[in-house]
C-alpha cells in the first residue's frame, strides 16, 4: 500500500505494479505453478488479439476454439488426469503408472523435487481459467474491445483479491475499469473496511464451527446420533456460506480500496424461497458465468442443441469412468435410445425434455467442475432435479399467487433443508460416509438426547443460531448498520475494527482451516 500510494494516479504504473504484486502473491501460494498462470495469460492475450484483428467469421471461430480447447485441456489435465489414469486401469484391469508431465518439466528446468507420480492441483486454476475464457468469448461476441497491452490483460486475469477463490470476474465487467482514473470516496472506503472486517469475522466463526463440531460429525459419523447429524448438516450449510462469502467479502473490500469494483457474489442465499432463487443468490459469479457461457449457448430453456448432446456424451463418459464398468455404457446407450423413442411418440414429453435438458446438463457439469467424483456428480444432479421440480411446481402450485408470510417462511425452510441435505454429498469424503450419515439419521436418531446435545455444544449452537438470525435480517436493516459504519470517523471505524478483532481472537482455533474453495 505504501508503494501503491505513489503510483495509483498513473493507470499504467498502477496496472504494472498490481500485476507484479499479484504474480508474487500467486507464487507464494503455488510456487512454480505461476508458469501455468503466465502461459494462460500469454496464450489468451495472443488469441484474443487474433480474434479482434480478423473480420473473417470462420477464422474468428477457429481462434476462439483454439483458446477454449487450450484452456479446457489444461484445466482437465490438472483436475482429471489422475482420475482418467485410475479409471483406465480399473476398466482394463491394467496397472499403467500415472506420470505428471508438469512435475517432470518443473523438476528439469526449475530444479524442484515434485513427485512425478502425484498430481497437485494449482490453487485457483478453475477461477482464473474461467476468467480468461470470458475474455476471448466476449471479444468474439464483440462485447468488449481488446486490452491495450499484455500487462493489462495479465492484471485482469490475476488481480490478487479474486485470483484464487473468486468472485469470478467476467471480462466485460472488469476490463473497462483498468483504464478509468482511480476514485474512492470516504463512504466507499468505509464500506470497503466494513466488508474486510465482516469477511474476517465470518471466516473465524466458520472455522470455530468446523473444528468444534462439524468436522467431527462428517469425519466420524458412527460416533454420533441422528439428531447430531441433523445439526451438523445445517451447521455445514452455515459454515460453507460464512467461509466462502467471507473470502469474497474481503476480496471485494480489498479491490475497492485499490480502486476496482467487483460484483456481489452472495445475496443472503438462505433467504431463498426456491432452488431457482437460491442459485440466483449463491456464488452468483459462477452461476451467471455458467448461465452466460454454457446454459444459454446450449439453447437455454428453449431446446437442446448439438452442444447439449456433446455435453451429455461427456457426462456419460465420466459416469462410465467413475464406475469403472463398461456395461454402464451399454445401459446409458439403451436409456438414451429409449428416451428418444418415447419423445418421438409422446410430443409433450419431447417438449419437456428439450426445455429441461440444458438445466440438468449445466448443473451436472457444475458438479464435475468441483471434482471428478460420484459425490459431486450426485450433488449437481440433485440440484438440477430440484430446479426442474420447482420449474414444474410453479405451473401447478395453488399457492403461486399467495402473499402469505407463513407460506414464504415454509418455502424458505424447505429450500434450506433441501440444499443442506444435498451438501451431505458435497462435504462427505466417500459414499460410505454418506450411507453412514443417512443410516444414523434413520436408525439412531436419538431424539431423547436433544437437550444433552444442545447443552454439550451450547457455544457452537449459540453461534449457529446467531449466524442464521443475522443472515435472515432484512436487507434494508443490514444497509442501515453498513451505512452507519461507513459514515463514521476514521477513529471510530478503527476502534470498532480493533474491538471486532479482539472478540474474534477469543474464537480463533489452533487448527485454522484453509478456505474451502481453495481446493477447486
Amino acid at each position: 500500500m505504501l508503494i501503491y500510494s505513489l503510483v495509483y494516479k498513473v493507470n499504467k504504473a498502477r496496472t504494472i505494479y498490481l500485476l507484479a504484486v499479484s504474480l508474487f502473491f500467486y507464487f507464494k501460494t503455488s510456487g512454480v505453478f505461476v508458469v501455468l498462470l503466465l502461459f494462460t495469460i500469454c496464450s489468451d492475450y495472443f488469441w484474443g488479439a487474433q480474434i479482434s484483428k480478423t473480420r473473417s467469421d470462420s477464422k474468428r471461430k477457429l481462434f476462439l476454439s483454439i483458446s477454449v480447447i487450450l484452456n479446457l485441456t489444461l484445466l482437465c489435465y490438472f483436475k482429471y488426469a489422475y482420475f482418467f489414469t485410475e479409471s483406465f486401469n480399473q476398466i482394463t484391469d491394467s496397472n499403467v503408472p500415472f506420470f505428471n508431465h508438469f512435475a517432470h518439466f518443473s523438476n528439469t528446468f526449475f530444479s524442484t523435487s515434485f513427485s512425478v507420480d502425484k498430481l497437485l492441483l494449482p490453487v485457483g486454476v478453475s477461477f482464473f481459467t474461467f476468467q480468461s475464457l470470458s475474455y476471448t468469448i466476449d471479444l468474439y461476441r464483440n462485447k468488449i474491445t481488446p486490452v491495450k497491452s499484455v500487462f493489462d490483460y495479465g492484471f485482469f486475469v490475476c488481480f490478487f483479491p479474486h485470483l484464487v477463490a473468486g468472485p469470478i470476474v467476467k471480462a466485460h465487467e472488469f476490463v473497462y475499469q483498468i483504464y478509468q482514473p482511480y476514485k474512492l470516496s470516504k463512504f466507499e472506503f468505509g464500506m470497503a473496511a466494513f466488508w474486510i472486517i465482516n469477511g474476517f469475522c465470518k471466516k473465524i466463526v466458520a472455522d470455530y464451527l468446523a473444528v468444534n463440531f462439524i468436522d467431527r460429525i462428517f469425519d466420524s459419523p458412527t460416533y454420533y446420533s441422528g439428531i447430531e447429524m441433523i445439526f451438523g448438516i445445517f451447521g455445514y450449510s452455515l459454515q460453507i456460506y460464512m467461509d466462502f462469502s467471507g473470502y469474497t467479502d474481503m476480496a471485494i473490500g480489498l479491490a475497492l480500496i485499490l480502486g476496482y469494483r467487483l460484483k456481489t457474489n452472495f445475496n443472503s442465499p438462505y433467504k431463498a424461497a426456491s432452488t431457482s432463487e437460491f442459485w440466483k443468490r449463491w456464488h452468483i459469479s459462477l452461476s451467471t458465468w455458467l448461465q452466460e457461457y454454457l446454459y444459454i449457448p446450449l439453447g437455454g430453456n428453449r431446446k437442446g442443441t448439438v452442444g447439449s448432446y456433446i455435453a451429455i456424451s461427456i457426462l456419460a463418459l465420466f459416469m462410465v469412468l467413475l464406475s469403472g464398468k463398461l456395461w454402464l455404457l451399454l445401459v446409458l446407450m439403451f436409456a438414451a435410445v429409449f428416451l428418444l423413442m418415447l419423445a418421438y411418440f409422446v410430443p409433450k414429453l419431447k417438449n419437456s425434455f428439450n426445455t429441461n435438458i440444458n438445466l440438468m446438463v449445466t448443473m451436472l457439469l457444475g458438479g464435475l467442475w468441483h471434482g471428478s467424483s460420484w459425490l459431486f456428480l450426485i450433488w449437481g444432479g440433485l440440484n438440477g432435479l430440484g430446479l426442474i421440480v420447482h420449474k414444474q411446481w410453479k405451473q401447478i402450485s395453488p399457492f403461486k399467487n399467495s402473499d402469505s408470510i407463513g407460506y414464504k417462511i415454509a418455502c424458505v425452510l424447505i429450500t434450506l433443508t433441501f440444499i443442506s441435505f444435498t451438501r451431505i454429498f458435497f462435504r462427505s469424503s466417500s459414499l460410505q460416509i454418506v450411507d453412514t450419515i443417512f443410516f444414523r439419521i434413520g436408525n439412531h436418531f436419538g431424539l431423547d438426547l436433544i437437550f444433552q446435545v444442545i447443552y454439550g455444544y451450547r457455544a457452537v449452537f449459540a453461534l449457529m443460531l446467531v449466524g442464521y438470525l443475522i443472515h435472515w435480517i432484512p436487507e434494508r436493516h443490514k444497509e442501515i448498520y453498513r451505512n452507519w459504519f461507513a459514515t463514521q470517523t476514521y477513529y471510530t471505524m478503527g476502534a470498532i475494527i480493533i474491538f471486532a478483532v479482539f472478540i474474534m481472537y477469543q474464537l480463533m482455533s489452533g487448527e485454522m482451516q484453509p478456505f474451502i474453495y481453495f481446493q477447486f
